[in-house]
């Protein structure tokens, strides 16, 4: 795996990577993330933050990825309602059964389309198919898993899901703090999905 480099920075790469995941991790905005560093005796800008995340967000979100296992053979599927720039679009996002998230898709569209197209690209990413696929108990998504996974077993209903249901807990909430300014985009939600919460899986 290529190193990540961190030639002319002023800071060691320790303390680049805690701010961007502090940022990307929890609900916190570049001022908080300045905050926090400032209480450790970090005198870091909230600029300097922004920029760092725009720089080494994707990078850590590529690596993370590579260094994930193998996903387990139970897929939960889900989407959340979000609103960007004033048009309702759809947040798709597979899990395992152990929490881990698999792949996130925003797409305009909320029908059988939408939800072949999100299977799809998470089986190819995965090189995998599940064994078990939970999804609420809505037609377009059991036709589309009917006709992508006809072997696997798919189990529905809202409690079956809560596994993807709690994963999407962070997003709404970072998106209720962004209403206002409308400066969600696809990349920032994909990049705050690969961080985990344990900090040392960067390193």
């Amino acid at each position: 795996m290529e190193p990540i480099s961190y030639s002319r920075h002023r800071f060691p790469p320790g303390i680049i990577q805690h701010a961007v995941w502090l940022y990307f991790r929890f609900s916190l905005s570049f001022r908080d993330v300045e905050d926090l560093l400032a209480e450790r005796g970090i005198n870091v800008s909230y600029e300097t933050v922004r920029r760092w995340t725009v720089k080494f967000g994707k990078l850590y979100s590529r690596r993370l990825h590579k260094l994930r296992p193998e996903p387990s053979s139970t897929w939960h599927i889900d989407e959340v309602f979000l609103k960007i720039g004033g048009k309702q679009m759809y947040l798709w996002r597979a899990v395992d059964d152990e929490g881990e998230v698999l792949d996130v898709l925003l797409q305009s569209r909320r029908n059988t389309a939408a939800t072949t197209k999100f299977l799809r690209r998470t089986i190819k990413r995965h090189q995998t198919t599940p064994c078990v696929v939970v999804t609420e108990k809505w037609r377009p998504s059991m036709s589309a898993v009917r006709d992508i996974l006809p072997s696997a077993k798919h189990l529905v209903g809202k409690r079956s899901n809560n596994r993807a249901e709690n994963s999407h807990q962070p997003t709404r909430r970072r998106d209720d703090e962004t209403t206002r300014t409308k400066t969600a985009t696809l990349q920032v939600y994909q990049v705050r999905a690969a961080f985990p919460l344990n900090l040392h899986r960067l390193l």
